[in-house]
Formats: structure tokens, sequence, C-alpha cells
């Protein structure tokens, strides 16, 4: 497994990609501590993104659903206001 810094990561992202895409597994690393893991997709993780809604037609879905509800709340102060006297 190898070492690859954040500003490796950000200075050469095309670079990273290519490694973890020959299946090659990386350990990202901030200030010298490991923070992640970047691996290769799994053929079943491969399955299952495809059969998530693109990105569109999620956001609409979540649009939707958000239109049909009605907010207790005008905005966020009044809410604010609400759990403050609420006590």
């Amino acid at each position: 497994m190898g070492i690859v810094t954040a500003k490796q990561l950000k200075q050469k992202t095309g670079e990273i990609i290519k490694r973890v895409r020959s299946g090659e597994c990386l350990t990202l690393t901030y200030r010298g501590k490991p923070i992640a893991v970047i691996t290769p997709s799994s053929v079943l993780e491969k399955e299952e993104l495809q059969q998530m809604s693109p990105f569109d037609e999620a956001w609409k879905s979540i649009e939707e659903s958000l239109e049909k509800t009605r907010p207790e709340f005008k905005g966020w102060r009044e809410a604010t206001d609400w759990i403050r006297n609420r006590n």
C-alpha cells in the first residue's frame, strides 16, 4: 500500500487516480497522520453505483419532497427563538 500526502493529492490528482485505477491502494496522510484509504471500487460497488439515480434526477426528487412539506418556522431566527424560549 502506497502513501500519498494531502499536498500530493492536490498537486497530482490525475496521477493518483491512474494509480488507483490500476489497482493500487493508497493511504492518504495529512500532516504526517493517516486520515483515509483510497482503494479501487470493487465489482459489487460498481454495480451498485450504476443502479443509482443520476445526480440531476436525485436532486429533482429531493426538491420535490421539500416543496411538499411546509416548514414550521418562517426562518432560522424564528426557529432559534422558539428553541431558546422552550427551556
